[in-house]
C-alpha cells in the first residue's frame, strides 16, 4: 500500500479534527424544522463556569432552601387538562387577538390552529398558555389566558411573537405571554430531548415571591416587593456542580445534568423550584418525581452579566 502525501495526510488530520470538535459540541435546541434560536442565544448557553451571584444565598432562602424540586409536566391528566404548557406545530388562517394588555403585546395575526392546545385544557381557569410554532418561517406566537368566543374571535391577556432566527429580545418593561417578557418554548423540558439523552438549553422555572425588578436577558416584572433579597425576573440558576446525579434513573440524570450546565431562568410567579415542561404520555410520573429529591440548597444562582452584549439582544459574548 502506497503512504499517503504529506497533504493528503493533512487534509485527513484537518477533517478527523473538525469530525471530533463537531462531536464534541452540543446540538443546538431544534423543534421540527426550526432551531430555537441562535447558537450564541442565552438560552443555548452554558453557565457552568459563571461566578456565582453575590446574592445567590438570599435569593435560595428566599425561594426556600428546604423546598423540593418539582417536575410541572407529565403524562396523564391533572383537574382534566395535561400535565405541563403543550405547544403545537400546527397553524391555522392568521387571526386576530384582543388582548387586555395591548400596549405591550405584538398584535399579529397570529396562525392559531382551530383548536390549539391550551395550558390546563379547554375549560382551565388557569394561566391557558397557547404556544403555536410556525416551521414556514421558524416564527414562535405565544398567548396569555387565551380564549376562544363563540364566534370565532380569539382573546388573550397578551401576546408575543419571536422569530427564533433572531436575537431580539422584548423592549423593555414588556411583558410577553410571561410575566419576564420572555418566550416559553425554549425553556420547556420536552421528552424527545430527554430521551435523546441531552438538553441542551437552560429550563424555565418559577418561584412564588420575585422582586419587583428584571434582569437581562427579561425585559419586565410581576411583582410590588423591593426586597433586594428576593430574586428578579431573569435570575439564572444551576445546581451545584458538587450534587451527585449517579443514583437517578436516565431520564432524570438527563434534566439534572441541564441543570448544571444551562441552569434554569426564572420566568414567571408560581409554585416554588417548579420547573417547567411539555405534557407527553411517554413521561413516567413516577421517574420525574425523583426530581423531589432535590432540595433548594443544592442550588446557586449565576451572575451572568458579562455574557450580556446588549440589552436589547439574547447574545451572548464568547466566554
Amino acid at each position: 500500500m502506497r503512504p499517503a502525501s504529506d497533504s493528503k495526510m493533512r487534509r485527513l488530520i484537518i477533517v478527523s479534527t473538525l469530525i471530533l470538535l463537531a462531536n464534541q459540541l452540543p446540538a443546538q435546541p431544534r423543534i421540527g424544522k426550526c432551531t430555537i434560536f441562535p447558537a450564541n442565544n442565552i438560552w443555548n448557553t452554558k453557565v457552568d463556569t459563571l461566578p456565582v451571584h453575590s446574592l445567590s444565598n438570599a435569593y435560595v432562602q428566599s425561594i426556600g432552601p428546604q423546598k423540593k424540586l418539582k417536575a410541572d409536566f407529565g403524562s396523564g391528566l391533572w383537574e382534566g387538562g395535561p400535565i405541563g404548557i403543550p405547544f403545537t406545530l400546527q397553524t391555522g388562517k392568521p387571526v386576530r387577538v384582543t388582548f387586555e394588555y395591548a400596549d405591550e403585546s405584538d398584535p399579529g395575526p397570529y396562525p392559531l390552529p382551530p383548536r390549539p392546545p391550551i395550558e390546563g385544557g379547554e375549560q382551565s381557569d388557569g394561566d391557558r398558555h397557547v404556544l403555536v410554532l410556525d416551521e414556514k418561517d421558524c416564527k414562535l406566537y405565544e398567548l396569555f389566558s387565551a380564549r376562544k368566543a363563540a364566534n370565532g374571535n380569539w382573546q388573550a391577556g397578551s401576546g408575543a411573537i419571536f422569530d427564533l432566527r433572531s436575537n431580539k429580545l422584548r423592549p423593555s418593561g414588556w411583558t410577553s405571554a410571561d410575566a419576564a417578557g420572555l418566550p416559553i418554548l425554549p425553556g420547556l423540558v420536552r421528552y424527545e430531548e430527554v430521551a435523546a439523552g441531552q438538553i441542551n438549553h437552560a429550563i424555565r422555572f418559577t418561584a412564588r415571591n420575585t422582586q419587583k425588578a428584571f434582569v437581562w436577558p427579561a425585559t419586565h416584572f410581576a411583582s410590588s416587593k423591593k426586597d433586594k433579597g428576593i430574586p428578579p425576573m431573569g435570575m439564572r440558576f444551576r445546581l451545584k456542580s458538587t450534587f451527585d446525579t449517579a443514583k437517578f434513573s436516565p431520564h432524570t440524570r438527563v434534566i439534572l445534568e441541564a441543570l448544571k450546565k444551562y441552569g434554569m431562568i426564572l420566568a414567571d410567579n408560581g409554585s416554588d423550584w417548579y420547573v417547567s415542561g411539555a405534557p407527553n404520555e411517554k413521561w413516567n410520573n413516577d421517574i420525574l418525581r425523583e426530581l423531589g429529591r432535590v432540595t433548594g440548597n443544592q442550588f446557586e444562582a449565576v451572575d451572568t452579566s458579562k455574557l450580556m452584549v446588549s440589552a436589547t439582544s439574547g447574545e451572548v459574548k464568547k466566554h
